[in-house]
């Protein structure tokens, strides 16, 4: 298929002829005209009806008129309030039609299971976002034969669980399951491999059709996608995964952050790849990264989702990551640089000012563009210390280059010690290390990064404490939890239950040995 290839280069340098002005129009008037098209999907909905849409609608101001009118949601009181009537086969209820579909979904702060609609105007957004990042691909300067090579998806089961009611599954699997049919001739591993359930009986038949493939992408987790490049290597004898397919150009990643794992990953490649960011999460497709020089994601405002954003800071958030009563609000104009975010989304798929729990920081608010920085909930404050996600990546990333060793997984969590505060920090590593050498050099390093965590370190945090586990004991927990695989990712700040949860596992594999 030359073509696709060159048609591909032509659409991308037809469209960066344009104006700036034309490709880039107000970004509030683009957020406008969502929200005023959602509101009008969604007017005659069970929701829609209780909160006057009808109302809202004709007010000068939607924006503001939306909300004053309608309440934020998390998980809890939506579904509670709402979903739960659609999961139950009820139709108009948040949107429009019956919903078909529902995403399974962990997050990374609850082990509870949440079920997450996907309409099918969502799933056409998420296609029409696809397109325009597989479109950016020809910013890259990749040659034209590279759009005739394979994309390996690696995601959950295409075969979903169907309750007589509604389809669930992994979003992967979901929206694998509905890619557009001209996709299908570039798609791997195929429609039979991607309706199998048993993750493990899924990479087997990767691998052993690997050969047959010519791939140029490869999307995924990257603990997943890690795993399966070691089997296929492992597999052929072969000294690296080019060695299978020398036309592998480009890795897509998203989920979780790819820095812990990219010392381990580059050891398994015989050239360099394109790294390309990708947030697509269970409520829809929200930024992607379309240009080499940047490090940041694109957010995508004209595609069936409007965002607000709530200043992630103690004025809005407890010291347990829930939001207090009205906090601050801010519309995408309103936004400053360098500053942390907590995510709402409204969606066409039914979420209303829904809570996601993720947090970002934009890097450009000309280009609109984000990095995502963790989770409401995956912090630590247990007394001023303000630890973020992104102080324990870099922690972590700063060890690994400083020992030259590979911490693809680890989590952390605060406990109560000599009547005042420890940090116990468990490491995933395959390599051989001295947990006393890790303890010091990840709280000097921590210390270094953070000015809280270090005035909290002399005062209030007695002690770090570091347990170096094996790297499988993290992907066994997942497994043991129905979580392996797909878009599943292991928890980087471990709370109650989970903890608990954790805790108790590790026991057991200690008492295995």
């Amino acid at each position: 298929m030359p073509l696709l290839g060159s048609i591909i280069k032509r659409t991308i340098k037809l469209r960066n002829r344009l104006p700036v002005r034309i490709r880039r129009r107000n970004c509030l008037k683009q957020q406008a005209v969502v929200l005023h098209k959602l509101l009008m999907e969604a007017k005659e909905t069970a929701f829609g009806e209780f909160y006057n849409f009808n109302h809202i609608l004709r007010q000068k101001d939607i924006i503001g008129a939306f909300q004053r009118s309608v309440p934020i949601h998390d998980y809890n009181k939506i579904f509670k309030t709402w979903w739960y009537r659609s999961l139950h086969g009820e139709t108009y209820v948040t949107w429009p039609s019956k919903v078909k579909y529902f995403a399974l979904s962990s997050g990374t702060s609850d082990s509870s299971t949440k079920h997450i609609p996907v309409t099918e105007n969502m799933l056409r957004a998420i296609k029409r976002t696809s397109i325009r990042q597989i479109l950016s691909l020809a910013n890259y300067d990749l040659p034209e034969n590279f759009f005739q090579k394979g994309i390996l998806m690696l995601g959950g089961s295409t075969h979903l669980l169907y309750n007589g009611t509604y389809f669930e599954g992994d979003l992967s699997g979901i929206t694998a399951k509905n890619i557009p049919f001209w996709f299908e001739h570039f798609y791997k591993p195929g429609k039979r491999i991607s309706k199998e359930r048993d993750w493990n009986t899924k990479l087997d038949e990767i691998t052993k059709n690997a050969k047959n493939w010519d791939i140029g992408v490869i999307v995924g987790v990257p603990a997943w996608i890690q795993i399966l490049l070691k089997k296929i290597i492992d597999f052929y004898k072969v000294d690296n995964i080019h060695d299978i397919w020398p036309n592998l150009r480009v890795y897509t990643h998203g989920g979780v952050a790819f820095g812990p794992y990219k010392k381990s990953f580059e050891k398994l490649l015989g050239k360099p790849l394109i790294y390309i960011e990708t947030y697509l999460a269970s409520e829809g497709f929200i930024a992607y990264q379309d240009r080499p020089e940047s490090h940041s994601m694109k957010l995508v405002l004209n595609n069936g989702l409007f965002m607000e954003f709530i200043p992630f800071n103690e004025q809005n958030f407890d010291e347990n990551g829930n939001l207090v009563e009205e906090p601050e609000v801010l519309t995408i104009d309103k936004v400053n640089e360098g500053e942390e975010y907590a995510l709402l989304l409204t969606t066409c798929a039914g979420a209303w000012r829904y809570l996601i729990g993720d947090t970002i920081r934009f890097k450009s608010k000309e280009l609109n563009e984000i990095v995502i920085t963790g989770r409401t909930k995956h912090f630590i404050n247990l007394c001023g210390e303000h630890l973020s996600l992104e102080n324990m990546e870099r922690a972590v990333k700063m060890v690994e280059d400083e020992l030259n060793i590979e911490i693809p997984e680890f989590a952390v969590c605060g406990i109560t010690y000599e009547s005042m505060f420890a940090h116990k920090w468990y490491i995933g590593t395959n390599n051989n290390v001295n947990p006393e050498l890790l303890r010091k050099l990840i709280d000097n390093n921590l210390r270094t990064l953070n000015d809280d965590y270090n005035v909290e370190r002399i005062a209030a945090i007695r002690e770090v404490i570091v347990e170096v586990l094996p790297l499988d004991i993290f992907y066994k927990w997942l497994k043991s939890k129905g979580k392996e695989g797909g878009q599943n990712k292991f928890p980087r700040v471990l709370r109650k239950n989970t903890l608990i949860e954790w805790e108790e596992f590790v026991k057991t594999q200690h008492h295995k040995k």
